[in-house]
């Protein structure tokens, strides 16, 4: 037998948590039919009355959950939902968000998955590159849904959720006269594994915020995969306090634990203050985590509860070494599961043996399959580097490269892509090793070791990670270059310390409308996290011969005031509004005092 953790879990070798993970998704998969809405019906016949969701707002066992996915289903097919038609969910965390998704795509629909942070400008881009037509919006949502529609040419109908203007159609109301018994044989429909499920929004590399297309083989391949590798049982409850209309927050954190009769515990929003009441008084065993979570945790003040807890294993990505070790100082021996992925890709790596520092690797039994690869990359040209024979570089052990997955037939190997196809070709790396094969770039540096675990370097070029998100550097300009006044805005992330991920920073030319205070309020309309931190305005924007912004020399200069001459000003969160950038708020950025 493996000796207990100091929590009562077994300890798991990395290899049976490979093999566990390989059984349980392919077990899963097995059946071409077999998608997640089925998987769902089929735990309630098992677990039937235990708890699959605890929160706030309401808790479901497996037997309601599934009653409310159908009710969901019902009401889609008596409002018309067609098969491939794209419905899209605004709505913060609560568990009915899953049943609701789960209930349209059981019926064939595909889900759009929109932030309900976004302002109208941004929720109408996401409404428009969805091509959804159909929005279920909570009623807090529905003001800026409707605002956002009025601005598309398509036709949208709307549906709120928990109230909303008085002639509003209410999606709730209209769904509890449904009924939540299984769908009839003529009440389904022929939906398999190869069918797109959600759309969920992803910054990417380049470009606005694209719609990764989602199959319902990824859904349970993400669910059964995680329930295996993490070795997640019936005792076991996950705090979630992610965003869940990302796909870790939303489909991983939500259905990992479920497949083996565990359950979860769903907060509306991450809070530092909050987070130790929440997984004491909801009992969790576990919890779900970016590297910005848990930067916050260990900056907060300690709390007994930090070492009366019964968290055995914390699941995640963007963890720092650094931020690793203080983990483990501040909770105790708690199992650290690091992976890499992305919502579109096709590059997976897991840190099965939780060596700090590494997003993972694949094992040597699993490498035959050649699924990923690093190759050199050219800084300036912002592609990989070919050779004399055309074909692109691999990397030598510990060289920094760009991260590649290989596009292959198999579910694992394919790049689903996005709701454009023309988004989709520019991922798309061809003729990389071979005449005729593809490879689908991730748009991340990174280095392996001679033990084959790699290391998280940098994001490249048009995007930088700030608060667990991408940022977009093309949206962030065109958001600051439709601002009177501004003339040209480059931007760029800039390293703060003490903090996961790059700042924002913009350097800016200007003109005399330009007013600092509007700019501050113009910017709402971007997420708290792509909203700059910093801003540098400058009377000339030095270039190459070939006339591109030195970008890098103005990331190296950063916003120290005694390396820039320019006027400096950083975002205050309490006044929401830019103030100047001196010597004194420069050392207490630096020291801890004045957090962005």
């Amino acid at each position: 037998m493996n000796p207990p953790t100091p929590n009562g879990a077994a300890v798991t070798t990395p290899a049976r948590a490979w093999l566990r993970a390989l059984e349980t998704t392919a077990q899963a998969t097995r059946d071409p039919e077999r998608v997640l809405p089925r998987a769902v019906a089929e735990w309630a016949r098992k677990y039937g009355d235990a708890t699959a969701f605890v929160s706030d707002r309401e808790c479901f066992s497996f037997r309601a959950l599934e009653a409310r996915m159908n009710q969901y289903s019902r009401w889609a097919l008596s409002v018309g939902v067609t098969s491939g038609e794209s419905i899209a969910l605004v709505m913060g965390n609560r568990p009915e968000y899953f049943a609701i998704w789960l209930g349209l795509t059981q019926v064939g629909a595909i889900v759009a998955l929109i932030s309900p942070d976004l302002r109208a400008p941004a929720l109408a881009h996401a409404l428009k590159v969805a091509e959804a037509r159909r929005a279920i919006a909570a009623a807090e949502c529905a003001e800026v849904c409707s605002a956002a529609i009025a601005r598309l040419d398509e036709e949208i109908e709307i549906w709120t959720h928990g109230g909303g203007p008085s002639d509003a159609r209410q999606v709730d109301l209209a769904v509890s006269a449904r009924s939540g018994e299984p769908l009839s044989q003529d009440e389904r429909r022929h939906v398999t594994l190869a069918d797109r499920a959600l759309r969920i929004f992803t910054s990417g590399t380049t470009g606005l915020p694209k719609a990764a297309e989602v199959s319902h083989h990824r859904l349970v391949g993400w669910t059964h995969w995680f329930a295996g590798l993490a070795g997640l049982s019936p005792t076991d409850r996950l705090y979630n306090c992610l965003p869940m209309h990302h796909s870790v927050g939303g489909v991983v954190a939500i259905g990992a634990p479920l497949v083996f009769g565990g359950s979860v515990a769903i907060s509306e929003r991450f809070s530092a203050r909050g987070f130790w009441d929440d997984v004491m008084r909801w009992e969790c065993t576990a919890f779900q985590y970016i590297g910005e979570l848990c930067r916050y945790l260990i900056a907060a003040p300690v709390r007994p509860e930090e070492r009366a807890h019964k968290l055995r294993i914390a699941i995640g990505n963007g963890l720092s070494q650094e931020v690793w070790r203080a983990v483990l100082d501040r909770i105790g021996p708690v199992r650290i599961l690091e992976f890499y992925a992305s919502t579109e890709g096709n590059v997976w790596l897991y840190n099965v043996e939780s060596k700090v520092g590494s997003i993972g690797r694949t094992p040597p039994y699993l490498a035959v399959r050649d699924s990923i690869a690093l190759v050199r990359f050219d800084d300036e040209i912002q592609m990989p580097i070919r050779g004399p024979d055309g074909f692109c570089l691999r990397c030598a052990d510990a060289e920094i490269g760009e991260a590649l997955g290989r596009i292959g037939e198999d579910p694992g190997a394919r790049f689903e892509g996005y709701s454009e196809g023309a988004e989709t070709e520019k991922k798309i790396l061809r003729d990389v090793f071979k005449a005729g094969d593809a490879w689908m770039r991730t748009g991340d540096l990174m280095r392996r070791d001679a033990d084959g675990f790699y290391t998280f370097v940098n994001r490249i070029g048009d995007t930088f990670r700030w608060k667990g998100e991408n940022v977009s550097t093309s949206e962030v300009s065109a958001a600051l270059q439709a601002c009177p006044g501004v003339t040209q805005a480059i931007v760029y992330g800039v390293a703060v310390p003490g903090a996961e991920g790059r700042a924002g920073m913009a350097l800016l030319k200007i003109d005399d409308r330009f007013d600092l205070g509007a700019l501050a309020r113009r910017l709402e309309i971007l997420p708290g996290y792509a909203r700059p931190q910093f801003l540098r305005v400058a009377v000339e924007i030095e270039a190459t011969e070939t006339f591109k912004p030195k970008r890098r020399l103005y990331v190296e200069q950063g916003f120290d005031p005694t390396r820039v001459e320019d006027p400096l000003y950083v975002f205050d969160r309490e006044r929401q509004t830019y103030l100047q950038l001196d010597a004194e708020r420069y050392a207490a950025i630096r020291n801890g005092a004045l957090r962005l």
